[in-house]
């Protein structure tokens, strides 16, 4: 169950400890939290996608962020979000054999989304309570693109991914943070 496994979690910096409280209480007082329906903050899953000796990360160039980002998505009503995770970074790339380098939480963030629009509606802004899993795969493996989501998907090098990314506060808050962790592994 995420509520436990998010209580066992030990937290990497102030980020995660902070999101850590935001994530539980959310989880225990918020109503429909594994789906969308609830329309101020809702649960989402990340795949931390890295080649099999930890040199490159994959990212995909997402349409509604004009950035490149790591891969995920929402639940939509699935509570295992490893499974999530494993779903969203095999449809945003096309990857095939994709497969976690351990079952546990990687990190966890506390994200805004700004208002915007997709599939022609009108998105409010809201809060994405975000989990993210450490996941392996091989540079072999043939990439896609998911058209109505990404416009490519390419493997960088812990440093080019944080020059790729036209998203200031997630280079500096969260990329410069799951690169640490993951060197770490």
């Amino acid at each position: 169950m995420l509520l436990e496994k998010l209580q066992s979690f030990v937290p990497y910096n102030e980020q995660e400890k902070r999101d850590k409280e935001f994530m539980l209480s959310c989880l225990k007082t918020m109503d429909m939290v594994y789906t969308r329906e609830n329309p101020i903050a809702h649960m989402t899953a990340s795949a931390w996608i890295v080649n099999e000796d930890r040199t490159k990360v994959l990212m995909a160039y997402h349409k509604i962020y004009d950035s490149w980002a790591w891969l995920g998505g929402h639940a939509d009503g699935e509570t295992d979000l490893l499974k999530v995770s494993i779903k969203e970074g095999m449809e945003e790339s096309g990857i095939q054999n994709l497969r976690p380098v351990k079952e546990e939480i990687f990190s966890i963030e506390v994200l805004p989304v700004n208002g915007h629009m997709k599939k022609g509606e009108y998105i409010s802004s809201h809060i994405h309570l975000n989990v993210t899993y450490l996941l392996e795969a091989s540079e072999r493996e043939v990439l896609t693109i998911k058209e109505d989501e990404n416009s490519g998907v390419a493997w960088f090098t812990p440093e080019e991914a944080q020059k790729a990314s036209t998203e200031p506060w997630f280079v500096e808050n969260i990329y410069s943070k799951l690169i640490q962790k993951m060197q770490r592994e």
